[in-house]
């Protein structure tokens, strides 16, 4: 979302000028990511990627800083979800310059953007490089006074997976219970806590081996195929995902009619979209 990555705007304040006075006309951040999302409900790769080179040379073009920071975390995220790692790290750097440049060390918008990189790096296995910048948004969002419980709980899931490959196991369960207990406390929070049993479930087989883990791991996939089912759940394009994404680990432990009927779930929305 927006709000994650630009600094609440003063209304008392002037208009943002660039370093040669001249007024800056922001691009339309909302239009921007609510475009994004329509491409990526319809698996649409390429156009997202032309989407959000566009605005960037327009934030550019226009000095609008701020909004060049949302872009670059979008396409930070765009380039992890197509294994694009050069590309990644190339806008990971050019965030981390933004935010130097605008100030925003501390700020909910650094944090956001920390754990974006550290994502990316957990993504292309580069567990000692994702740990030191969770930390930095783990500092960030602890101690500032109103972190949105979504952010939080994104957090500590993601830097749980990170811990999980660096196998510090008591520390990333720690993190994962606090992420599903964040979640559980907002209305629209299921889909992730399906998503924290899953990988909590990965995480004992991984720690303890198949056959000593086997009753828990069974538990947690059958709490998690239930958050699934609950009617307060959007059919939508992120429903899609979740299911799309989480269909090979309940077939990886056998569960293949969960599997598949998640992969039909979202086949269906996509295909309506």
């Amino acid at each position: 979302m927006p709000e994650d990555y630009t600094e609440p705007r003063c209304l008392l304040c002037e208009e943002p000028k660039n370093d040669a006075g001249e007024i800056i006309k922001p691009i339309p951040q909302q239009r921007v990511i609510e475009k994004m999302d329509e491409y990526m409900s319809r698996r649409d790769y390429a156009g997202a990627e032309r989407h959000l080179l566009y605005w960037l040379e327009e934030s550019k073009h226009c000095g609008d800083k701020r909004g060049e920071l949302t872009v670059r975390n979008e396409l930070v995220g765009h380039y992890r979800k197509v294994a694009d790692k050069d590309k990644a790290v190339l806008h990971s750097k050019e965030a981390l310059r933004l935010i130097n440049e605008l100030g925003y060390e501390g700020s909910i918008s650094a944090g956001t953007t920390y754990t974006n990189i550290a994502t990316a790096y957990n993504s292309f296995g580069d567990n000692e490089n994702a740990i030191v910048f969770f930390e930095k948004a783990r500092e960030v969002y602890e101690n500032a006074p109103k972190t949105n419980p979504h952010l939080l709980g994104g957090l500590y899931n993601n830097m749980a997976l990170a811990l999980v490959d660096l196998k510090r196991f008591d520390e990333a369960f720690v993190l994962y219970d606090k992420a599903y207990a964040i979640m559980g406390s907002v209305s629209d929070g299921v889909l992730e806590q399906a998503m924290t049993l899953l990988n909590i479930a990965n995480a004992v087989e991984y720690s303890v081996g198949l056959d000593k883990g086997e009753a828990r791991i069974f538990k947690l996939l059958d709490d998690a195929y239930e958050l699934f089912d609950k009617d307060i759940v959007p059919r939508d394009g992120y429903y899609a995902y979740v299911c799309e994404k989480c269909a090979p680990t309940f077939e990886y432990y056998g569960y293949f009619l969960a599997a598949k009927e998640l992969s039909e779930r979202a086949e269906n929305i996509y295909e309506r979209t």
